[in-house]
Order: structure tokens, then C-alpha cells, then sequence
């Protein structure tokens, strides 16, 4: 059985100068990025490019999670928030 690598992808939705919206994938471990029109064409296009660059670059999949997702979380963060300790 072929092993399976699950790369971390991160979404954000972007404006272009004209202002029409553009959705922008990054892959964290890799630092490659790709773009598309909406949600599911930038997740095609980032797998394309990682797929593209790993085909360059095989030993770069030593670097990758295998057999576990990866894991990510959301944090809140207020404009007021203030700074509790601070490093000399």
C-alpha cells in the first residue's frame, strides 16, 4: 500500500487591486502557495503545485506528516489586549 502524506493548508480570502475576491492557499511545511477563484480551485491548484515541487524534490517528503493529520487551532485575539509580561 502507497503511504499517505497530509500536507497543512491554510486558506484566506483575499482582495485583488480591482477588489474582486481571491481565495489563497498556503502550504505551511513546504512554503508554497497557490490561488484560485474560490475555495476549492485554490485547494486544486496548492495540491498541484505540491505535487509539482515533491516531483523535483523527493526527499523533501521526509519532511512531511505521515499517516496523521496535522493540527491547527484558532485563537482570539482583541485590539485592546495588553501585554501581561514583557522580556528584558
Amino acid at each position: 500500500m502507497e503511504k499517505k502524506y497530509f500536507m497543512d493548508v491554510v486558506i484566506n480570502k483575499e482582495k485583488l487591486s480591482d477588489g474582486s475576491p481571491i481565495f489563497v492557499a498556503h502550504c505551511l511545511s513546504l512554503g508554497i502557495t497557490s490561488q484560485g477563484k474560490n475555495i476549492d480551485e485554490a485547494l486544486v491548484n496548492v495540491k498541484e503545485a505540491i505535487e509539482l515541487y515533491l516531483e523535483e524534490r523527493p526527499e523533501k517528503y521526509e519532511d512531511l506528516f505521515k499517516e496523521e493529520l496535522p493540527l491547527f487551532s484558532v485563537v482570539e485575539v482583541t485590539k485592546s489586549a495588553k501585554v501581561t509580561h514583557s522580556f528584558r
